[in-house]
């Protein structure tokens, strides 16, 4: 059997794998190293096993992302989200939906240093939703915002979604977050558009906070100093060449455990976030371990080659190409976590961008917006399941009717990187 032909196989029985609800990571591994043993022996198989986790483990690349989990969790447990967006309701204090507007600016704050859209949505959903429930918002449009909101984190540097599909493609992760800094914000710009729209279109959905003075409103950025020095002393750094987007993580987490610690975080609340840092962290690091058998086996079969043979074959542009493969992202952001699809296509997609001589930078923001689409589309859009958890008396389908608006504009945003690929690369050196 020609080896593509096994690869193929292997690709359709990791599909079969997902479908029948075997964790993401165990399938990968399972079929790499399967599809690994069946192109050449067992004892290949065996050996390559013995041989990826080590490499995962020890590339010192990867020990940002649990730098990265840490800051998040500990700026959730010392306070940090709550007073970032009672700072961010004053500042949008007398607006029509000022709330809604604040929310979604505290989830792209909170992101800056977040680096997950899950951990951004979670916490800023305990943290805004009872107060816009307070003030009568429409639980859909409520939580739609936030659910969007909290897609931010996966493109806002620091991003674990970029810094992995840096790693796997092993382009510059400093080139990857000033790539995504401007697509990032105009995300944040367009989430608080569409919430003047929806606004407009159904005033009742929502009716204007407490107005607020322009003193007030300077009084309250104080909440928002935290996040920003962070935000900044990483991303200049790293930008300056200071230091390397690893050791920025490591001084990242440094100084929001300094801030929480001075704000009274105890024992036991560090403790706590330590924990979840290594759980989430452990659930990561499963999968690109299995991650990086799948791409040994990948690479074996050559499969990602034919692909690209029948591509060429078929004389399409490079950008009906990358349409294609986006359409692709779009249809598996319906039904798998963000990173799961990252680790598992971008070995398969990757040569054929090389190939096409597509900017492999600009590729990377589009297709990781593309997958952001995926966290807040039904049936299984993560964030607005994590939503769900967080907030047990709101019905699904409430959730995803007040985020729709919020996705045709992510589409609108998609379109703008398409057409001017420049939004991604104005940073660049």
């Amino acid at each position: 059997m020609a080896t593509e032909t096994i690869g193929g196989f292997g690709l359709l029985l990791l599909l079969v794998l997902m479908i029948l609800r075997v964790p993401v990571a165990l399938a990968m591994l399972l079929v790499g190293v399967g599809g690994f043993a069946t192109i050449i022996d067992l004892g290949a198989a065996v050996s390559m096993l013995k041989s990826v986790p080590v490499e995962v483990l020890s590339n010192y690349s990867f020990s940002a992302i649990p730098m990265f989990i840490l800051m998040g969790v500990l700026a959730a447990h010392s306070g940090m989200a709550g007073k970032l967006f009672q700072s961010a309701r004053v500042i949008c204090g007398g607006w029509k939906g000022g709330l809604a507007i604040a929310a979604v600016g505290s989830c792209g704050v909170f992101s800056a240093i977040s680096g997950s859209s899950l951990a951004t949505a979670s916490t800023m959903t305990r943290v805004a939703l009872p107060e816009m429930e307070r003030y009568g918002y429409h639980r859909g449009l409520a939580t739609g915002a936030l659910a969007a909101g909290g897609t931010l984190g996966i493109m806002i540097p620091p991003s674990i979604a970029l810094l992995i599909y840096a790693i796997l493609t092993e382009q510059s992760v400093g080139d990857m977050f000033m790539a995504g800094l401007v697509p990032g914000l105009l995300g944040l710009v367009l989430y608080a558009l569409t919430v003047s729209v929806v606004m407009r279109v159904k005033p009742e959905l929502a009716v204007a906070g407490e107005a607020t003075s322009w003193g007030e409103k300077l009084a309250s950025l104080g909440g928002l100093v935290p996040f920003f020095a962070v935000f900044l002393v990483m991303i200049l750094g790293i930008y300056l060449g200071i230091f390397t987007p690893t050791e920025g993580a490591s001084v990242g987490a440094f100084a929001t455990l300094i801030y929480a610690l001075v704000k009274g975080l105890r024992a036991r609340e560090l403790w706590s976030a330590v924990q979840e840092t290594l759980a989430l962290s452990a659930v990561v690091f499963f999968m690109l371990v299995g991650a990086e058998a799948l791409g040994y086996f990948i690479s074996l079969s050559r499969i990602s080659f034919s692909i690209s043979d029948s591509l060429f074959a078929m004389e399409l542009t490079p950008f009906v190409v990358v349409l294609c493969i986006l359409a692709m992202y779009f249809l598996l952001g319906m039904f798998m976590d963000s990173i799961a699809m990252l680790v598992i296509t971008v070995p398969v997609v990757f040569p054929i961008i090389q190939s096409l001589g597509i900017d492999p930078v600009w590729f990377g923001i589009v297709t990781v917006l593309t997958v952001e689409l995926g966290l807040i589309t039904p049936p299984v859009g993560m964030n607005v399941f994590v939503i769900k958890a967080m907030a047990p008396h709101v019905g699904l389908g409430e959730i995803f009717r007040g985020v729709s608006p919020f996705i045709v504009s992510d589409f609108v945003r998609l379109a703008l990187l398409l057409l001017f690929p420049t939004l991604s690369t104005l940073f660049l050196l």
